[in-house]
């Protein structure tokens, strides 16, 4: 049985469907999941909703997060302005392995325009499921945190 999170988890309109739909793989498996938002397809800005997650995650309220827009590029620059966040862009199975294994990534984020939905639930799967492999990597993690401050 694999580990249960808690996750918080946002999007702009651009994201908001694949955000559903993650949300509801992530119940069905027992995750713990808070939806900071939006809670509609309308013309809306990233920063609002992806700010409130991407501090959650670092106040250690929650242990992962999830972002989501269209391209998933002004998530991840929004995310990883918050102090002791390691948010990566990911847009295949290996790129999400790294994202954790290498790089220990606290928050995942997936653009709606760039992966089927399928691809995308997938990803979120592997992101979760993969440890941080420690080792070399850890000094250049130290490096990026002595970096914010």
């Amino acid at each position: 049985m694999s580990k249960k999170f808690s996750i918080a988890i946002g999007s702009d309109h651009a994201g908001f469907a694949y955000k559903g739909k993650i949300v509801e793989m992530l119940l069905a498996e027992g995750h713990t999941v808070k939806d900071m938002g939006t809670y509609t397809d309308a013309s809306c800005d990233y920063p609002d909703f992806i700010f409130p997650v991407a501090k959650a995650v670092a106040d250690g309220e929650f242990e992962r997060g999830i972002v989501l827009g269209g391209s998933g590029n002004g998530e991840a620059i929004t995310a990883n302005r918050v102090p002791g966040v390691r948010c990566g862009l990911c847009w295949n199975e290996q790129v999400a392995t790294w994202n954790r294994s290498h790089n220990d990534a606290n928050v995942l984020s997936l653009g709606e325009r760039t992966v089927s939905v399928d691809e995308a639930l997938h990803i979120v799967k592997v992101w979760l499921e993969t440890e941080f492999e420690g080792g070399r990597h850890i000094r250049r993690i130290e490096k990026i945190e002595r970096s914010m401050g």
